[in-house]
């Protein structure tokens, strides 16, 4: 099963922003972990990261006419993107809803609300990029049973 690992803007600068929040692992490192995490689940994964809205919604909307589930970690646009709210309401497959952090835990009053959560069968958040395992592992689950 194909399955794509969407991030959103900023998280291409994983390693270098942030490191105290968001760890020390690159993005390139990460998108290396979820194929091999996906291979030993039986996932084919494609990573892939943007910082413009309009190609993650792109990205959603192909994703929901071919019927592939989606690991997303919309980033900012988690907190306000109705454009991304509306293109995860058009998925058939699983939608499981990553953060590197855990944004109810943060000083930010705006990172409490999500709008990805409505669609989302579950939410990881606050377990580092090893979140992505553990929401390759819901997918797979979830679209086995």
């Amino acid at each position: 099963m194909s399955v794509l690992v969407l991030n959103g803007p900023n998280l291409g600068r994983l390693g270098k922003r942030q490191p105290e929040i968001y760890g020390s692992t690159t993005h390139a490192e990460l998108a290396t972990l979820c194929v091999e995490w996906g291979r030993d689940l039986g996932l084919e994964v494609e990573v892939r990261q943007t910082n413009h809205e309009g190609v993650m919604v792109d990205w959603l909307n192909a994703a929901a006419d071919d019927g592939h589930p989606v690991v997303l970690n919309a980033a900012a646009w988690t907190h306000y993107s109705y454009a991304v709210y509306d293109a995860c309401a058009q998925l058939t497959a699983p939608l499981v809803e990553v953060h590197i952090s855990d944004p109810h835990a943060r000083p930010e009053e705006f990172r409490h609300h999500s709008v990805v959560t409505p669609h989302a069968v579950e939410v990881v958040k606050g377990l580092g990029v090893d979140g992505y395992r553990v929401a390759l592992e819901v997918v797979a689950r979830s679209s086995a049973g």
